[in-house]
């Protein structure tokens, strides 16, 4: 299998927190709702110039800590793609930028299409404007300069991966033996900027934040929210609120609060008590406050606006309830509506609306889940794999003395929950837990089930919350309802009695997996299922047709893994077939058996009696066929590295052969020449093999050994001439024996070569270097195969275009001469 080139790499941006003064960037902005503010680089870095071969890729990774207020990326780049016709550039060619939180984006999981791909140029809007950045994972194409700042109200704080690709589809994880195409590369800056002072924050960290102080508690404490929790004899109230405070807001002035979820919760509740309006209507001389509209809006994460938020509700008509918050941080804005009123055409800004907030979480004891605690929940604990070949990877089971840890499945009938959920008394919930480590969100959790009988399941999966039939981020209930569209869902199996599938490149943190149990309350079945749940590398050991790659970041704390697939396959876990076997046939066939092309030269050789020649010729045609043998997977006599380099490099030695053959110069001359060459092709053949430059240094040098061959023979032949002053001066200025020589010269040559053969030969060596520059990955067996017979054929024609001739200088009479000439020598002095 050839080994690819294709590397993703990931950098690091680590967190650089400057202390001195000099080095913090402070802003004052005045004039943002009449406050001021102070922000600071949490860390600034800066990538040097780096190309992107086709279908090659890039990660970057950065950190953005909870105090974060913005992230500046400027990219620049020698992409040049007009935008009115992107759509029509394929994606295999098509320069990307995705960004993704918590793990890497990997935009042609989906097979066929790219469902966060956006056509139009990337752009700060792209990100948030009025809806922010909804979907986890969104893609743009590429462009010449990208310069974009994203705020705390558009993403939230944590892990984010900015994605570079130069095409995507499945050929991106196929083995190549080349790499040629459009390449493109990039530089830039990512810097990102926090707010100095904690209770700050806003993208001016110019918003003030209050967090109020929550205290746990029983069902003993009562408060105006008790009514709203079920069974609070088994549920664990944490009460907050400002109860005793009381705050004042207008239009447009809206109040922020935070609250962190540590651990799962069942849900949160906000309230508003003593709602009123800080002064007396003038409508109807009351101070009613049943039509006052004190909207409430929370997300996780992120600043809530009006138009970007998780919730809403209004909060004087009823409470806001969130039913499963995720783990986090969560912020609350209280605001109220259309509280100025109108007295005599003017309008009173002075009218705001009074309140005091409270809210409540409610949590479950360990081991119980659900609005009334009576669902089972398991914490899953983590056995680390010992495969050398795979790092990292783990199989999880659940803490419980009904589970047996000599084995990765384990058997659910015993760990179900007994009571139903809700009012649906056909289904049972049960909950499990998983924490994966930060530095392994480049892996893949797989979840399987198998069973006696038909599977009665339903799998919901969360991160960081308690998942639910109207809120998860991944599910299956059966063949035709589960999350198979979803990019990062990957069903495998699915039948009666098995379910298999793949959270692909799964981030860091908690998840949470919901079975809902189908069978109705009283069922007796006596049907096993069992269940298993790991963290792997690559999604199916690559399906068996290539090696899981993983690779650390910068930092060192980070790894993700990715497939190399053979030539036949691609896709993200080799799955899709690229090439059919009938194909591979073909291609086989082609690239092994054009090298018998290598027998033309190599019989003229043979014949000629140039035996160095003809070792090259007959070598170089047996090399490239074991090569290619291995290259297509066929068989692999030795390693593929030693096959590839004694491919190239006597092919280069046969092309340079051929122009050194062409010159009338004798063994020496010819073996020193032939030395020089070999070293220096043996060096082009090590360090880069494949480029496409590689062709014209070929020729070139080849051209450069017959001029200096054609040199040695013309000293050689004329190293009788006088080189004294007289000579030269005779030579300038006796024209008419300069063109006397040159019209031997030319003479010669006519003479020296069959120039039929001559053109015949750069004829097909025209067509060798066309096929060479029209390989590409799709057509490389083609033109490869092409390029075979050319180039062997261009050698053929130009050794039958050499004139074998006799060197008559130096030519001694023969024995028969020399004895007459003795004799008569002889009589004549006597």
């Amino acid at each position: 299998m050839a080994n690819n080139t294709i590397l993703g790499q990931t950098f690091y941006l680590n967190l650089c927190l400057l202390i001195t003064c000099s080095a913090l960037r402070c802003f004052s902005y005045d004039d943002v709702q009449g406050g001021s503010y102070n922000s600071f680089t949490v860390s600034s870095f800066s990538y040097s110039k780096s190309e992107l071969k086709p279908y090659d890729w890039r990660y970057i990774k950065v950190d953005l800590p909870p105090w974060f207020s913005s992230m500046s990326i400027s990219l620049e780049s020698n992409v040049d793609l007009d935008p009115r016709s992107i759509g029509k550039v394929p994606k295999s060619s098509l320069p990307i930028i995705c960004l993704r939180e918590g793990s890497p984006p990997l935009p042609d999981a989906y097979n066929t299409s790219v469902p966060g791909l956006v056509l139009s140029p990337i752009s700060e809007g792209s990100f948030g404007g009025n809806q922010g950045l909804q979907i986890a994972e969104q893609c743009y194409p590429m462009q010449k300069n990208v310069s974009v700042r994203l705020t705390n109200e558009q993403i939230a704080p944590g892990i984010w991966y900015l994605g570079l690709y130069n095409g995507i589809g499945s050929m991106r994880t196929q083995s190549k033996m080349i790499s040629r195409g459009p390449a493109y590369s990039f530089s830039g800056n990512i810097t990102v900027e926090g707010c100095m002072t904690p209770m700050m924050w806003g993208p001016y960290c110019n918003l003030s934040v209050n967090q109020l102080p929550c205290v746990g508690s029983s069902s003993l404490t009562r408060s105006p929210l008790d009514s709203l929790v079920d069974n609070q004899t088994a549920a664990i109230v944490a009460s907050c609120g400002n109860v005793n405070e009381e705050f004042c807001s207008g239009d447009n002035e809206p109040k922020l609060y935070s609250l962190d979820i540590m651990d799962i919760a069942e849900k949160i509740t906000i309230a508003a008590t003593n709602v009123r309006f800080n002064q007396t209507q003038p409508s109807n001389g009351t101070n009613n406050s049943s039509g006052i509209i004190l909207m409430c809006y929370a997300r996780r994460g992120a600043i809530p606006l009006s138009t970007m938020h998780d919730y809403s509700g209004n909060i004087n008509d009823a409470p806001l309830v969130i039913q499963s918050p995720k783990v986090g941080r969560w912020y609350i804005s209280i605001q109220p509506v259309n509280v100025s009123t109108t007295i005599w055409g003017v309008q009173d800004m002075s009218t705001k609306v009074c309140s005091s907030l409270e809210w409540q979480v409610l949590q479950c004891p360990v081991n119980k889940a659900g609005l009334n605690c009576t669902l089972d929940r398991y914490a899953l604990q983590t056995f680390i794999r010992r495969n050398p070949s795979a790092p990292f990877e783990s199989y999880y089971l659940p803490l419980s003395d009904k589970v047996s840890s000599d084995s990765a499945n384990f058997v659910l009938e015993p760990l179900l929950s007994n009571s139903s959920h809700g009012r649906n008394l056909d289904a049972t919930w049960t909950y499990f837990f998983l924490d994966i480590p930060s530095g392994a969100a480049g892996g893949n959790i797989h979840v399987r089930l198998t069973s006696d009988a038909k599977i009665n399941y339903e799998i919901y999966a969360r991160y960081g919350g308690l998942p639910s039939l109207s809120s998860f981020d991944y599910f299956y209930a059966n063949t035709s309802s589960n999350s198979n569209d979803s990019m990062s869902f990957k069903l495998y199996d699915s039948s009666e009695e098995m379910v298999s599938f793949y959270i692909l490149y799964a981030r860091g943190g908690i998840w949470c997996f919901a079975l809902r149990h189908l069978s109705p309350a009283g069922s007796t079945s006596k049907d096993q299922t069992s269940m298993s749940i790991s963290v792997e590398r690559c999604p199916r050991r690559c399906s068996s047709h290539g090696a899981c790659q993983a690779f650390m970041d910068a930092s060192g704390l980070s790894l993700y893994s990715y497939c190399l697939c053979d030539r036949n396959h691609g896709g993200f876990d080799c799955s899709v077939e690229i090439v059919s076997h009938r194909g591979h046939v073909w291609q086989s066939v082609a690239l092994i058996a054009s090298n018998a092309a290598a027998l033309l030269p190599a019989y003229w050789a043979l014949r000629q009696k140039a035996f160095a020649e003809w070792v090259l010729f007959t070598s170089s045609g047996i090399s490239s066929g074991l090569y290619h043998a291995c290259d297509v997977g066929t068989w692999c006599a030795l390693s593929f590295h030693v096959l590839q380099f004694m491919d190239f490099w006597l092919s280069f030695m046969a092309v340079v052969s051929t122009f050194v053959y062409l010159a009338a110069i004798d063994e020496v001359s010819k073996r020193t020449i032939h030395t020089v060459v070999a070293i220096l092709t043996a060096l082009m053949a090590e360090s880069g093999p494949t480029r496409s430059n590689n062709i014209v240094l070929v020729i070139a040098i080849g051209a450069l050994g017959l001029l200096v061959g054609w040199l040695i023979e013309f000293f050689t032949n004329y190293r009788s001439l006088s080189l004294s002053v007289e000579f030269f001066l005779n030579m300038l200025h006796g024209w008419q024996n300069i063109k006397g020589w040159i019209h031997d010269l030319m003479k010669t040559l006519l003479k020296r070569f069959r120039w039929g053969f001559v053109l015949a030969g750069f004829t097909a060596l025209a067509m060798a270097g066309i096929s060479w520059n029209l390989e590409s990955s799709e057509s490389y067996w083609i033109w490869h195969s092409m390029w075979h017979v050319s180039i062997y054929t261009s050698s053929f024609l130009f050794l039958c275009s050499k004139v074998k001739t006799v060197n008559t200088e130096n030519q001694r009479p023969p024995p028969d001469a020399i004895y007459e000439l003795t004799r008569q020598d002889s009589f004549s002095r006597a």
